[in-house]
């Protein structure tokens, strides 16, 4: 099968420099949506598709975001001229052996059961998807026979006063036998309101043939709706997050509150898992079972291991976390940072590029990075790894059960061996034994008969 998906438009109304179809939906531009759903397709009807993208406004972004999806064809429309010319100049790329499907780069909820099924009714035919609307205006208009079958879509600006006061509208989605698609769309004319040519006069062109032509009427009109403005987008947007929320819930998830959570990519869950408000998810995220995350938390690209909790306002990055840590609030894990099991990250601390075994703890204010701390080690608040020379960075290397004092700076690179401790304020800068106490600050003194200077008159 051919599938056709228009992504040519410019989106004025966006106002935006970026192309529509790259506005971002749930993390994702809008145009990958659609070809998730064309590609579900093909898989459920177990057809080998040709995915032809018809591009335009900004061909160069939209052909550079999907570079690593060698899958797709393309056709470019210059000048754009209507939807009938846009589908005219994938014509070229498409098999005759089988129908083509026509989508939407701006409509991103359509949903791959609903695609099944029109390819199911259309049997051989044109087929078009329709959806009733309480609020039909600038959709073209369904008009059918006295039979019921679909005998014409007209479009809002042609439309006369009693066909505008029909509800059931046309989607702009088809699917014909390709043949006669071809057929249709080179006799397409430009007389009509806006000069353009329709997609949708091939119905017209179909009846003319005496070809009969489906309607498969969808229940559900908001996964057909478009987006032309960023109000459009944002409600769509609360509208992905309402059915990632009801995925989670109806895996188990709790959720403090399904209108406050939002997905920008993947998130695999365990049992027992539990999400506070204002939390975002971007990229690939896993949570295992048991895992609490608070509220206004923010992970990105990052594993979590079973019976972890992670505490409001903390930002995880990167990051590989293992069972039972226990993290922020207010906790920041960079790329790199991997914690193993029942290892302690406290508020305000900052992990990157290091590894933390077994236990270990740093509970308050804190920045570990480009490390590797032993097991149970324990960092004092205020403790900083200072890993940037100014040009390059450096690695400290601690081991397991060492105590570092409250204040203390680790001048990378150095090493710290088994079992040391290092005093509150030290700046370490050479070695440290192991099993020693190692103290590097400046002498108390007390001056006597010193007077604090004094504001002239």
């Amino acid at each position: 099968m051919n599938i056709v998906i228009l992504a040519a438009g410019q989106g004025r109304r966006m106002r935006s420099r970026l192309p529509k179809v790259l506005q971002p939906l749930a993390g994702r531009p809008l145009l990958a949506h659609v070809l998730d759903a064309a590609r579900e397709t093909a898989r459920r009807s177990r057809a080998q598709a040709r995915i032809v993208v018809v591009v335009g406004h900004g061909a160069d972004a939209v052909r550079a975001a999907c570079a690593d999806q060698p899958d797709l064809c393309y056709a470019e429309q210059v000048p754009q001229l209507g939807t009938g010319h846009a589908v005219l100049q994938a014509l070229p790329q498409l098999r005759d052996d089988g129908p083509t499907l026509v989508l939407y780069g701006d409509v991103p909820l359509i949903r791959a059961a609903t695609l099944v099924a029109l390819l199911e009714q259309a049997a051989g035919r044109l087929a078009v998807l329709t959806v009733r609307l309480a609020e039909p205006a600038g959709y073209g208009r369904i008009l059918r026979d006295a039979s019921g079958e679909v005998a014409a879509i007209v479009e809002e600006r042609d439309a006369d006063a009693a066909q505008r006061r029909i509800d059931e509208v046309n989607t702009g989605i088809l699917v014909a036998p390709t043949a006669d698609l071809r057929r249709w769309l080179e006799g397409l004319s430009r007389a009509n309101a806006q000069g353009e040519y329709y997609l949708t006069d091939v119905v017209a062109a179909a009846r003319a043939e005496g070809k009969p032509v489906a309607a498969c009427l969808e229940a559900d009109a908001e996964q057909t709706l478009g987006v032309n403005d960023k109000s459009q987008l944002a409600r769509l947007e609360r509208a992905v997050q309402r059915r990632c929320a009801e995925q989670l819930l109806a895996a188990g998830a709790t959720l403090a509150d399904p209108q406050r959570i939002d997905v920008r990519g993947t998130l695999q869950i365990g049992a027992d898992v539990a999400i506070d408000v204002g939390c975002v998810f971007e990229g690939q995220v896993t949570l295992g079972d048991g895992v609490r995350v608070g509220p206004y938390c923010v992970l990105r690209d990052s594993n979590v291991g079973a019976d972890s909790v992670l505490q409001a306002y903390s930002h995880l990055d990167g990051a590989q976390v293992g069972r039972g840590v226990r993290v922020g609030p207010y906790a920041r894990l960079r790329p790199g940072a991997r914690l193993d099991d029942d290892v302690h990250i406290g508020n305000f601390v900052e992990v990157k590029a290091a590894h933390l075994e077994h236990g270990a703890k740093a509970n308050h204010l804190a920045y570990i990075g480009d490390a590797h701390v032993g097991a149970r080690t324990n960092i004092g608040a205020g403790t900083i790894f200072a890993n940037y020379d100014g040009v390059n960075k450096h690695r400290s290397e601690v081991g397991a059960d060492v105590n570092v004092g409250s204040n203390a700076v680790l001048v990378a690179p150095v090493q710290v061996g088994d079992g040391a401790t290092i005093g509150a304020g030290s700046t370490v800068s050479r070695a440290v034994p192991g099993g020693e106490l190692t103290v590097a600050r400046a002498r108390q003194e007390t001056i006597p008969g010193w007077k604090r200077p004094q504001k002239g008159k």
